[in-house]
């Protein structure tokens, strides 16, 4: 017998009620007074005034459960424009659709165009010869070499575009086409062509017998509308509400890319394919099906060509990739029984113009109803809270009638006891209300609020501030800041929100939170929840354009460098892994500055400096380096160290005041002692290594050499220092190059400007083509995260999770900081300079045509010379074990350790 494992699911409702049932409430609330002070309490009868407070507690946490209990729609909701749904959280037109993918989407895409009634994508066939003896390619065949030296291949991913347009629409339309396909080109794809579908006339010759009360020409022109969209089918578009009465569910309507025009249905349009046969049995169809038809006396369908021969007389087999259409020779009679009818051809046409206008005017229907709106709320006070003591007996006197001027000072005191007993339980139950009133702002996708916890001043206790001292009645924010703050881990409770929200995505930073642990200390959770909010506030890009190619088509210059005009797969690597500027540009040009200078014994060192991007020095180092690669250790060590240095600390101290070395965080404040009263106070800071003795050279790591003639400057400066350091400064960047797009012009038979190939590649087991399907992602391999190791497989793994699983990627990192070597020994800078001058030519060349000058002969000149650069360390074992692991290069387990490897071999073969 088999055994059937249910699936584990989630399920949506898990509440109980209980938060809504006073008795059941009650009933628990008097067990546990039971449980805990039973020998002291046993008198739990209503009278008791315990009961009564726990009663009064029990109809307050029902109301809670109440308000809990509201739609999500009516919680959700706020009369401020900018905490709305529609403000806060996505719609499913912008978070479902994605770029075109498939060879569906395109077609919905350019039939979107107006004038464009069908189109189909075919794949242009272009053959690349090889010659592996010379390890050469060329379009035409090699003639002097021997056929086992040859072999060839087809490139992958370019197509030709079969375009239907409609009556008074012509080939100037293909512009407008081409922009819109390059605008949503996939990666490592291109379009070689938009050519107009070649028509191949047929002829159909019918006697029609029509029933006597019927308009002749009206069924006349209703047989040549239905048989027009039979030869050349065009596609309804539908609005939403139509898609759902198709019983479509909304991510199957919102599936590919979001059109202007409404939406096309995707089982029409694989049946709306160019049609490979005319049938004379669905001719006859079409015919009958037309209201006011009879019968058919006589049909017949056939070329108008007469050279072209039919072998069935019921079936015209049509030419690959073209549309049949009728031709002049095509004739249709009709009668009323053995009455002939004479028609009006003038209202043959009015009618068939009024049938294409009425299609038209059904178009403008789905056009008006796109999208699916955000549930409609009614805003609620949700945070409202009264204090339970006004609802007591008027004995207890704490209400707002309060007590008589007659009672004693002890029953007035006993009554400022009750009063301030119960004001903890208000306090707490008004934090609940506010809670529950900011659920919009906690999970909002796009939400600014630093704050987890919240609370509400309680402002209708009779003579409260009897009870109370220094109660900010008014300021809810700043009583938040006196009872909650010390509770409000807001980093971490705001990364678990975010958590939950990447989850509904089906996203998750776990492993790159990770990693991120052993680069930045204790910063990493508030760089990772800038990583996170910058992620989901970006997500509509990131989600649907994963796959999209950057758009080189008729762009200026602007447009192609110092721009974020890149692939869609950059912008979301750059958002999983934390890059703040995914802009093409020039990475070797940073925020640092090394410089050289000679010391007291003449010889060469080397200090740095870091700038703002105004160009102004924010920290600069305290000593000088006999290495590059020392300083440039020290800085990021500075950088570290600021990092990890909280503004909350900043402010804090701050608050409590600044003194003379004072620390804060990683920063050590000086404050000068003037010589005369006249001149003033100055202030500066250091960044600092606490580990280190203040007497060692190592104590200081960086200096802001600037002085603060008052302490608003200093806090302003260092607060500068720390947000810059956090979410500005940024050495790191990525490009990536399609191969296919260094393709030499297809329409040209010239062998040369062809990427390099190696004997290897001609092997019956490799893959011999260099363009379909792959890129290389050039990456500055000096930075601190990305000459981590560990950082750079982390990276590579989530590049080759995220490129799309037939393109294959080439990881290079490589290069220096500009001015730190010699600019022609510098790989990245030479690639930089001429994808730049490759780009600018490639935009200029019209697509079609060839680049004239060296571009792309210098760009790919410059990709094999870009060698990925490794951190320092030393080569060891893995059996040997007694080994720190930092700094080590294991055998066999990474590049440079299999190289040495197959060294120590070679040297053993060879003896």
């Amino acid at each position: 017998m088999s055994v059937i494992n249910e699936p584990i699911s989630i399920p949506k409702n898990i509440t109980t009620k209980d938060d809504l049932d006073f008795s059941f409430l009650r009933k628990e609330g008097i067990s546990y007074l039971e449980s805990f002070g039973g020998k002291l309490w046993t008198d739990f009868n209503s009278h008791d005034p315990g009961v009564t407070i726990l009663e009064m507690l029990c109809y307050a946490i029902t109301d809670l459960g109440m308000r809990m209990n509201t739609p999500l729609e009516d919680l959700l909701a706020s009369k401020n424009p900018d905490l709305s749904l529609q403000a806060q959280f996505y719609k499913a037109s912008e978070i479902l659709p994605s770029k075109p993918v498939n060879e569906l989407d395109y077609r919905k895409l350019f039939i979107d165009i107006k004038g464009v009634k069908n189109c189909w994508l075919r794949i242009y066939d272009k053959q690349v010869h090889v010659d592996c003896k010379n390890n050469k390619l060329a379009y035409k065949k090699f003639t002097n070499i021997l056929p086992e030296f040859q072999k060839k291949f087809k490139l992958k991913g370019l197509y030709t575009l079969l375009v239907d347009l409609e009556e008074g629409y012509s080939d100037e339309l293909f512009s407008t086409i081409k922009t819109i396909y390059h605008q949503n080109r996939n990666l490592c794809e291109d379009l070689i062509e938009v050519k107009q579908v070649e028509e191949q006339p047929i002829a159909i010759c019918a006697n029609v017998d029509v029933v006597p009360e019927a308009d002749e020409e009206k069924i006349y022109a209703t047989i040549l509308f239905e048989i027009e969209n039979y030869l050349s089918p065009s596609l309804q578009v539908y609005s939403v509400q139509q898609m759902l009465d198709k019983e479509y569910t909304t991510d199957e309507i919102f599936d590919g890319p979001i059109l202007k025009n409404g939406f096309i249905n995707t089982e029409e349009l694989k049946n709306a394919d160019l049609r490979k046969e005319v049938r004379l049995s669905d001719i006859m169809k079409l015919i009958m099906n037309v209201e006011g038809v009879k019968l058919i006396k006589d049909i017949s369908v056939g070329f108008c060509d007469e050279s072209l021969t039919q072998e069935n007389k019921w079936v015209v087999c049509i030419d690959k990739d073209k549309k049949p259409v009728l031709c002049d020779k095509s004739s249709f009679n009709f009668s009323k029984g053995f009455l002939p009818l004479n028609l009006n051809y003038e209202r043959v046409n009015t009618y068939l113009e009024q049938l294409k206008e009425d299609d038209k005017e059904a178009q403008k229907i789905a056009d008006a109803d796109k999208d699916l709106p955000l549930p409609k709320g009614n805003v609620v006070a949700s945070n409202e809270y009264t204090t339970i003591q006004n609802d007591f007996p008027d004995t207890y006197g704490i209400g707002q009638e309060g007590l008589s001027v007659h009672v004693t000072n002890e029953r007035k005191s006993k009554a400022k006891q009750l009063k301030g007993y119960l004001t903890f339980f208000d306090q707490i139950l008004a934090t609940y209300f506010k809670h529950l009133s900011e659920v919009r702002t906690l999970l909002s996708v796009s939400g600014q609020e630093k704050r987890t916890y919240f609370t509400q001043a309680i402002k209708d206790i009779k003579d409260f501030e009897s009870i109370a001292n220094e109660y900010p009645e008014s300021n809810d924010a700043e009583l938040t800041k006196l009872l909650l703050s010390q509770f409000d881990n807001n980093i971490e409770r705001r990364n678990s929100i975010l958590d939950h929200l990447l989850a509904r995505f089906a996203e998750r930073f776990g492993e790159y939170t990770f990693i991120m642990k052993a680069l930045y200390g204790t910063a990493t959770d508030e760089i990772v929840l800038s990583n996170k909010e910058a992620f989901l506030k970006d997500y509509k890009v990131i989600s649907s354009d994963r796959g999209l190619a950057f758009n080189y088509y008729k762009q200026s210059e602007e447009g192609l460098w110092g721009t974020n005009n890149v692939s869609g797969f950059q912008k979301r690597i750059a958002r999983l892994m934390g890059i703040s500027n995914e802009k093409r540009r020039h990475l070797t040009e940073t925020n640092v500055e090394v410089y050289d200078l000679l010391n007291s014994h003449n010889k060469t060192v080397y200090r740095w400096r870091l700038k703002d991007n105004d160009g102004a020095i924010l920290l600069s180092a305290t000593e000088s380096y006999t290495k590059v690669a020392f300083a440039i250790e020290e800085l990021y060590f500075a950088v570290l160290q600021i990092v990890q240095t909280s503004e909350s600390e900043i402010e804090k101290a701050f608050e409590i005041g600044i003194k003379d070395n004072t620390e804060i965080g990683f920063i050590r404040i000086h404050k000068s002692t003037p010589s005369k009263p006249s001149i003033p106070v100055k202030y500066s800071f250091d960044v600092i290594n606490p580990e280190k003795p203040e007497s060692s050279s190592d104590y200081i790591i960086a200096k802001q050499f600037k002085y603060h003639t008052s302490l608003n400057d200093l806090k302003e400066a260092l607060l500068t220092v720390v947000s810059f350091m956090k979410k500005d400064f940024t050495e790191e960047g990525m490009f990536l190059v399609e191969h296919m797009l260094l393709r030499p012009d297809v329409n040209s038979n010239d062998s040369v400007n062809f990427l390099p190939i190696c004997a290897d590649d001609c092997a019956d087991c490799g893959t011999i083509d260099p363009y379909s399907y792959r890129v290389s992602i050039v990456l500055p391999g000096y930075t601190y995260r990305f000459s981590n190791p560990d950082f750079r497989r982390y990276m590579e793994d989530v590049i080759r999770q995220e490129l799309p699983a037939h393109v294959l990627p080439r990881i290079c990192w490589v290069g220096e900081r500009k001015g730190t070597v010699a600019d022609d020994d510098n790989d990245l800078l030479q690639f930089e300079d001429s994808y730049k001058k490759y780009l600018f030519a490639k935009t200029n060349s019209e697509q079609k045509q060839p680049i004239e000058g060296n571009e792309l002969q210098d760009l790919m000149n410059a990709m094999q010379k870009l060698n990925t650069i490794y951190p320092v360390g030393r080569l060891t074992d893995c059996n040997a074990e007694d080994e720190a692991l930092d700094g080590r290069i294991i055998l066999g387990q990474s590049s440079i350790g299999n190289i040495a490897v197959e060294k120590e071999n070679n040297k053993e073969i060879k003896s």
